[in-house]
């Protein structure tokens, strides 16, 4: 605690919360075993192919453009999103409404402004992607 000259109130600094990631298997823990139990459930690299393209490897190459243009339109839609009021529809009739910011990497968590739910409001908060059915906004 800083104290200051006078009867002035005394000056504290702010505390900040630090979250601490385990370690990566190696040494300069650069990174999860990509073979381990969270790394695959966290970090699917890839959607398996659909049932008709492992019976007719012709149609592999058509179910990846159509998979192309579907990740695009997807991508083109959250850059869309940015700095919009978002209306949330999620699990047990839940509608909650907030400014979008930004998506992580692998599209797990929305990152939002203003979250208004029915019990308040959040000035900043994460909405994991996978309790959200469905989102609108006004283009």
């Amino acid at each position: 605690m800083l104290i200051t000259a006078g009867n002035k109130r005394p000056n504290m600094a702010t505390p900040v919360t630090v979250i601490r990631l385990p370690k990566g298997p190696d040494p300069n823990s650069r990174g999860f075993d990509p073979t381990s139990a969270r790394f695959i459930a966290l970090c699917r690299t890839s959607i398996p192919t659909s049932a008709a393209c492992d019976a007719d490897p012709e149609l592999l190459p058509t179910e990846q453009h159509a998979r192309s243009v579907l990740r695009e339109s997807f991508l083109r839609c959250l850059l869309s999103m940015a700095n919009k009021k978002i209306q949330f529809h999620m699990y047990e009739r839940v509608k909650v409404e907030a400014t979008f910011r930004a998506s992580d990497i692998d599209v797990l968590n929305f990152q939002v402004s203003d979250l208004h739910t029915p019990i308040g409001v959040q000035k900043e908060a994460l909405i994991r992607c996978q309790d959200v059915i469905s989102f609108t906004f006004d283009a």
